[in-house]
């Protein structure tokens, strides 16, 4: 593959990850936008493995507390903050894996590739975050997060497996209409997002493992960095931001290009 279009596909990856805009919908977007080849499986799995050692590396407490409570999970005692973080990340987990199989096995997840499609969800979706954002109460923390809380937001992520929909947006759109404040629905979406990453990325893995090759492998370690990259440097963008501002800059952004991609879809 071009080093372009591996830098680019890397890019769009990383950067719309964790913004409230959707990844998958901005990649299915790009060959039908540009003309360019489809970026393949392998290229998936590779910018899915820079994103997640992104947020990994940035939310590394968190995650060292919560990989240190797993095996008090697994025996039954939640009452550490670490197995409890650990168990609730599990419990949110669960729906998306699940309904991800479902539409797989169906061939719905192909069916939604449709720029309509993302177009309708840009625009529904972000102007749900809007007003989420701007109705929901600032009460909770991410101290405060709860079975409760985790179910309902475990089941709104998996909402976000409709392409244009946004996993971290949808996510942060179920956390303040629990109550969360920004920065905190921010930070527990994020956290949501690494078992999420790593069941889609294995996944993805083991589909194109039999067809790997040292020049697909050299791909996707490029593919991989720059992912990592662009992941780290927006995420720590926006978590920074959120200390000051809302989330209207990026629900003009979806409100723009889901009106765009309607009025190019029914034209056509």
């Amino acid at each position: 593959m071009p080093l372009f279009h591996l830098i680019l596909v890397a890019l769009i990856q990383g950067i719309t990850e964790f913004l409230p805009v959707s990844s998958s919908g901005h990649l299915i977007l790009l060959p039908q936008l540009t003309g360019m080849k489809d970026q393949g499986q392998a290229i998936d799995v590779a910018v899915h493995v820079g994103t997640l050692f992104a947020v990994i590396l940035f939310f590394w407490r968190d995650v060292r507390m919560g990989l240190a409570g797993i095996p008090r999970m697994l025996t039954g005692r939640i009452d550490t903050p670490g197995s409890r973080l650990a168990f609730l990340l599990l419990i949110a987990t669960i729906p998306a894996i699940l309904l991800g199989l479902i539409l797989k096995l169906t061939g719905l997840s192909d069916a939604m590739r449709s720029m309509t499609v993302i177009g309708w969800t840009m625009l529904i979706f972000g102007l749900f975050l809007w007003w989420a954002d701007q109705t929901g109460e600032t009460t909770k923390t991410d101290a405060d997060w709860s079975i409760s809380d985790a179910i309902k937001m475990g089941l709104w992520q998996a909402v976000a497996l409709i392409p244009g929909t946004s996993r971290s947006g949808i996510c942060i759109t179920a956390g303040r209409m629990l109550g969360y404040a920004r920065h905190d629905a921010a930070k527990i979406a994020m956290l949501m997002s690494i078992p999420t990453i790593f069941a889609s990325g294995a996944l993805l893995g083991y589909e194109v493992a039999s067809t790997a090759n040292m020049a697909a492998a050299r791909d996707g370690a490029i593919a991989a960095l720059f992912a990592f990259v662009a992941a780290l440097l927006a995420l720590g963008f926006m978590m920074r931001l959120l200390r000051t501002i809302s989330f209207i800059p990026y629900v003009i952004y979806r409100v723009l290009l889901g009106v765009a991609l309607l009025a190019l879809a029914y034209s056509t």
